[in-house]
Formats: structure tokens, sequence, C-alpha cells
């Protein structure tokens, strides 16, 4: 228990900094998934094909993959960026694409009825989509997203690949240090306190939704 509690302070340096990563990609890819979700569905011919193209190429790669290209080269065109905007930058790309996806699945669900109700009441686009669509598309899509959200805390871990010392690099570290597992069961006992937390909030918010059954 000592050698465990030596390890805490380390071990929550790391969890700080993959609970940022974690909230600031959510806090960008959650909405930006909702326009580019629109936009693949647009009637726009060009956009809708340049998103498609966006989707297919961020779900059809690893994240690591891009954390390395938009990190190292980027630099090779002389775009430097700092290691956690990188991150920043590639965890948000790629959640917004599989969350696009998720939403446009969401609102293709929608009966089409509505839509046009919708146009005979004279609402705008943007006002059936507001008050009629993204309600609902919302409750239907929420277990999806969660487990999206899930392996976002999960896939933070990937950060230590460019030398960002969040959770699982930390464990690593005293690992190697003092040669001995137990860093990594202290780790894993983090990660699942988080998830923990998250299948609650989804939980509650579903529960929150279900006037719309």
């Amino acid at each position: 228990m000592e050698y465990i509690a030596s390890l805490l302070p380390f071990m929550l340096e790391g969890t700080a900094v993959t609970l940022q990563l974690f909230f600031l990609t959510l806090v960008m890819a959650l909405p930006l998934g909702v326009v580019f979700a629109v936009a693949r569905l647009s009637k726009f011919k060009p956009l809708n094909v340049f998103m498609q193209f966006y989707i297919w190429v961020f779900r059809g790669t690893p994240l690591l993959l891009q954390l390395f290209f938009i990190y190292f080269g980027l630099g090779i065109i002389g775009i430097s960026l700092d290691r956690f905007l990188a991150a920043v930058v590639a965890f948000v790309l790629n959640y917004s694409a599989y969350l696009a996806e998720i939403y446009r699945s969401g609102m293709q669900s929608i009966d089409r009825g509505q839509f046009e109700a919708s146009d005979v009441l004279g609402l705008s686009r943007w006002q059936t989509l507001r008050h009629i669509i993204l309600p609902q598309m919302f409750k239907r899509v929420l277990p999806p997203i969660s487990n999206e959200v899930i392996n976002l805390i999960k896939d933070t871990a990937l950060v230590y690949a460019i030398g960002i010392s969040e959770l699982l690099r930390a464990a690593k570290i005293a690992a190697l240090r003092d040669y001995l597992f137990v860093p990594f069961i202290v780790a894993a006992v983090f990660y699942l306190i988080m998830t923990a937390f998250i299948q609650q909030f989804f939980k509650w918010l579903e529960s929150r939704y279900d006037y719309y059954r």
C-alpha cells in the first residue's frame, strides 16, 4: 500500500493529461460531428463528396498513423505543432469522422414524414433540425456515442508515441524504473474508474431522453 501511495502523485499527473485531452476532444468533436453529418447529407454534391472522402480517410486509417502524420508529417512541410496540440487536432479530426457517421445514421432513421410536415408548417431547414430532428436523433444515437466516448478515454494512451506523459506512459515509466508490474495494475484501475463514470453519465442521459419514446 505504501508503494501504491508513492505512485499516486505521478499517476494523477498523467491522468490529468489524459482527462485534458479527453475533454478537449469531446468539446470540439461532438458539435463538429453534427456539422459534418449535415454536410454529408447535403444536396450540394461537391460538399457531399468531400465529406465522404474525409470520413473514409479518417475512419479507414489508424488513429496512431494520423497522430504521426500530424505531428511529424506536417513538420516536413514547415507546419510545426506542439505535441499536445498535435494530439488534440488528430483526435478531434478522427472522432469527428466517426461521430459524423453516427449522427448521419441517426438523422436518416427519422421518418421522412417529419421533414415534410415541417415544410408544411413553414419551418426553415435550421428550425427543423434544431427543434424536430436533432432531439430525436440524439436519443437514438446515445448508445453508439457512449461506446465512442469510452473508446476515446482508452485511445488517449496512444499519445505516448509522440512523447506525451499521459496515464499509461506514467505507469510504464514507473514499471521500468521499479521493475514491477504494479503501476500497470494501478493504471488499469484508473481507466476502469473513468469508464465507470462515463457509463453512469450516459445511463443518466438515456433516462433524461426517455420522453422521446
